[in-house]
């Protein structure tokens, strides 16, 4: 048929992105939170308090999960959605590029994370995260 396009002409797309980094899943299971909040790998950080715990999912090595809480000390259902939006955005930024796979993250937010800009957030989740890394493959 004219003016339509066919499939090897779709498929050829020069648009086509190359393989982006690993993107992590979200954990929603109060067992995980549990489990990687019972492992003892905690890094505090003026805006946010990072867990780390080996991934015991189906395929560990492919896959990287994070999940977010906000404790009511933090204030008011407006702030603590406020605080669990900001950490979301630092960790979809940051840990495609330096979270590692077969790991489960779990963020938690402070008081501190409402009145931190959002270049000091970010860098928060990164140190944690580079010092998670660090204490990993000192004890293997």
């Amino acid at each position: 048929m004219p003016g339509t396009p066919t499939r090897e002409y779709a498929a050829t797309s020069s648009m086509s992105k190359p393989k982006a980094a690993l993107h992590p899943e979200r954990l929603k299971n109060r067992r995980d939170f549990l489990r990687v909040a019972r492992c003892g790998n905690k890094w505090v950080m003026p805006g946010l308090i990072v867990q780390v715990d080996p991934n015991r999912g189906k395929k560990p090595e492919d896959t990287m999960r994070v999940g977010f809480t906000v404790s009511k000390k933090v204030g008011n259902a407006v702030a603590r959605n406020r605080v669990r939006r900001r950490l979301r955005a630092a960790a979809d930024d940051v840990l495609p590029t330096v979270g590692r796979p077969g790991r489960d993250y779990v963020v938690i937010g402070r008081r501190a994370a409402l009145r931190r800009s959002f270049a000091d957030l970010t860098e928060d989740l990164k140190i944690a995260v580079n010092k998670s890394e660090r204490h990993r493959s000192a004890e293997t």
